[in-house]
């Protein structure tokens, strides 16, 4: 890293929101280095007390459904407001290509220009945990700055969505309006997780087919089992390109953080989501540090020949390691 900060010029660059740093910051974070691990350890330990007073966002949504020009818009909305707004991605499906977030900061020029929203690349190689952790301590490191709203944007498709929802406070899902097959290919598991649904491109001769779909998505909606915040799902219709619904999206967003908040089902979240995150990392390290242990990779390769001679069982195997 060039000329290296100290951690009181972080801490107070990122406090002051010094955007040059705070960016310098989130790479600290991303870095797999020792030194600098130990480093973004100390940063986190410093900003905790100033992280936790925003609203997380978590979007998602179908290919093709538009979701950048809908965070563009919709964040231009949320400024406009007097908000300042933070958009980070998380994108743990793709090594090779390094997310679509890097095309989207250039979709979204008049957002990324806007000086009340930072949009940041999330760094998409490496595990899911590494992903995550840095996502959750990109998050702190935002709210320290000052920014009272963040976005969580999933650009990988599957896990990715449990990840994100497991890091935000209300979780927004994107359906396309259409040819009536809305929920074609949307797993169930991830309508559950939406707080709110937005029927999105509902302008022109998309109207009429949003609100159908918008009426098939609520129906559906009234099947599954009510979630435990005491929460019913929103469905709204909006066409981002139009800007129109993008208010009472907005408001539902609100609505949601007053009536979790009153029920202190908002608060329980976000201590669960810790205790989760707390368990999650330490699978990860134990993991990492069994199989980057030079003695266990030996006796590894050892017990994997004579599991391959049929002389144990997958159990057996994995039982006599971890005994080791």
């Amino acid at each position: 890293m060039k000329n290296e900060l100290s951690i009181e010029e972080y801490y107070n660059g990122v406090k002051s929101n010094d955007r040059s740093i705070l960016s310098r910051a989130i790479t600290l974070i991303e870095s797999s280095k020792r030194e600098h691990q130990f480093l973004s350890e100390e940063l986190i330990q410093r900003c905790l007390p100033h992280s936790g007073n925003s609203i997380r966002i978590g979007i998602t949504g179908v290919p093709g459904v538009g979701k950048s020009t809908f965070i563009e818009s919709f964040g231009k909305h949320i400024t406009s407001q007097g908000h300042k707004l933070a958009v980070l991605a998380i994108d743990p499906s793709s090594q090779k290509s390094g997310g679509s977030i890097l095309g989207d900061k250039t979709r979204m020029e008049e957002l990324s220009s806007n000086p009340n929203a930072f949009i940041r690349p999330t760094a998409s190689s490496g595990s899911l945990g590494g992903v995550a952790r840095s996502t959750r301590e990109t998050i702190i490191l935002f709210e320290t700055a000052g920014y009272d709203t963040i976005i969580v944007e999933t650009v990988g498709v599957g896990q990715s969505e449990t990840t994100v929802h497991s890091m935000v406070d209300c979780f927004l899902l994107l359906l396309l309006a259409g040819a009536g097959d809305e929920l074609q290919g949307i797993k169930r598991g991830i309508m559950e997780m939406a707080d709110i649904i937005t029927i999105n491109k509902a302008d022109g001769e998309n109207i009429k087919p949003a609100q159908r779909a918008s009426a098939q998505v609520k129906n559906a909606i009234h099947l599954f089992p009510p979630a435990d915040n005491g929460w019913i799902t929103q469905v709204e219709t909006c066409s981002a390109l139009e800007n129109i619904g993008l208010d009472t999206i907005w408001e539902a967003i609100k609505s949601f953080e007053n009536s979790t908040k009153l029920n202190d089902a908002f608060k329980n979240n976000r201590q669960n989501q810790a205790v989760y995150w707390m368990h999650q990392t330490i699978k990860e390290q134990l993991e990492n540090r069994f199989y980057q242990n030079p003695i266990m990779k030996e006796k590894l390769a050892n017990i994997e020949k004579a599991l391959l001679n049929n002389q144990l069982s997958s159990y057996q195997a994995a039982k006599n390691m971890l005994n080791e």
